[in-house]
């Protein structure tokens, strides 16, 4: 592994409950993922710059993305009281997106390129200006694994990390994508 990935898996390993490194090449974008986000379940669809099809399209975010050598995949785990804690689960959302949000700006002051995929969508935004309005900060926006047609729980499985942490729990993944 490179000293740059070492790196960076380092400094997220501080920020995250866990950090693992694979390869960028080993990432696989599917459309039936992309066909998740479109069946407007999470109601971001065609309303946040960050999620589809702002996003670009499945061969775009693959193509952005192809850019990379390694992708540091990292989690954020919320204990919940029950499996019906939705405010647990709001909280560790909140707190997953404040840490992409301070990591992406902690390595971006390190490596000069960084692509970063966090979970859901984007929230730079109190309320998003899409589609009426151009988005409001580009650099800043951050789309979903999922808008990339990432399957979350491959991309887990891949990088060595659990996709469901353990009864009472949530866990919220993203990375970070970088050139070696």
């Amino acid at each position: 592994m490179s000293d740059k990935a070492e790196k960076v898996k380092a400094i997220c390993e501080d920020a995250f409950d866990t950090a693992a490194v694979m390869d960028a090449d080993k990432l696989i974008f599917r459309d039936d993922v992309r066909e998740m986000c479109k069946s407007g379940r999470c109601g971001s669809y065609g309303n946040n710059w960050g999620c589809p099809p702002g996003c670009g399209s499945v061969s775009e975010c693959r193509e952005r993305a192809g850019k990379y050598d390694k992708a540091i995949v990292v989690q954020t785990i919320g204990v919940l009281e029950d499996s019906f804690d939705f405010e647990g689960m709001e909280k560790a959302a909140i707190e997953h997106c404040q840490r992409m949000t301070h990591m992406r700006e902690k390595i971006e002051g390190e490596l000069s390129n960084v692509l970063s995929l966090g979970a859901g969508p984007c929230k730079v935004c109190g309320e998003c200006t899409c589609p009426h309005e151009p988005c409001r900060f580009p650099e800043k926006r951050f789309s979903s694994m999922e808008a990339y047609g990432l399957m979350v729980s491959e991309v887990c499985a891949d990088s060595g990390l659990k996709y469901i942490n353990g009864e009472n729990t949530v866990t919220y993944t993203g990375c970070f994508l970088i050139k070696d």
